[in-house]
């Protein structure tokens, strides 16, 4: 297919578009590019508004609910902002079995959230993925990034909390 003959302007001036554009055009503006253009949008912005999807699908003119079906298809993207932490509960197997379900709950209990969301305060994003591959360690969760294994519900807690008193 042939690169997009009229530019598309980005939904404002911030700069980080420019990275976005500039993976559309190491692409050739190809519909195939759709995913990483969606990983350029991601990474420079946090997250996936409707606007960043507007501009991604008729800058590679495929169709809005095209975009949308991926960008939620795919658990690596939020279409919401992430809080200032995560922590991303581990729903696998091994971790079922050994009581990841009670982690998630004692989270959502806790801190009034569900999977995919965030708190009020934008501290907290509560995630859950289907294996973080670390079954030999269930239950698993991951806090900002770092796996911790053999947990209990208090155990998640006590890392939640120590986020909220600042010694992270």
């Amino acid at each position: 297919m042939l690169a997009n003959p009229k530019q598309i302007s980005p939904p404002t001036d911030d700069k980080r578009w420019r990275f976005v554009q500039a993976t559309m055009r190491r692409n050739g503006f190809r519909r195939s590019a759709l995913i990483e253009t969606l990983h350029s949008v991601q990474e420079s912005f946090g997250f996936l508004d409707e606007a960043s999807l507007q501009y991604v699908a008729t800058s590679l003119r495929v169709p809005l609910s095209q975009v949308y079906g991926v960008s939620t298809f795919y658990h690596l993207f939020s279409l919401k902002p992430a809080g200032k932490h995560s922590c991303v509960v581990c729903t696998g197997t091994a971790c079922y079995i050994k009581g990841g379900p009670k982690l998630l709950a004692q989270v959502e209990e806790s801190y009034d959230i569900k999977p995919g969301e965030t708190t009020a305060d934008e501290q907290l994003s509560l995630l859950t993925a289907r294996c973080v591959g670390a079954c030999g360690l269930a239950p698993v969760a991951v806090f900002d990034g770092e796996v911790l294994g053999n947990l209990t519900p208090s155990r998640t807690l006590e890392t939640l909390r120590r986020w909220s008193n600042n010694d992270v």
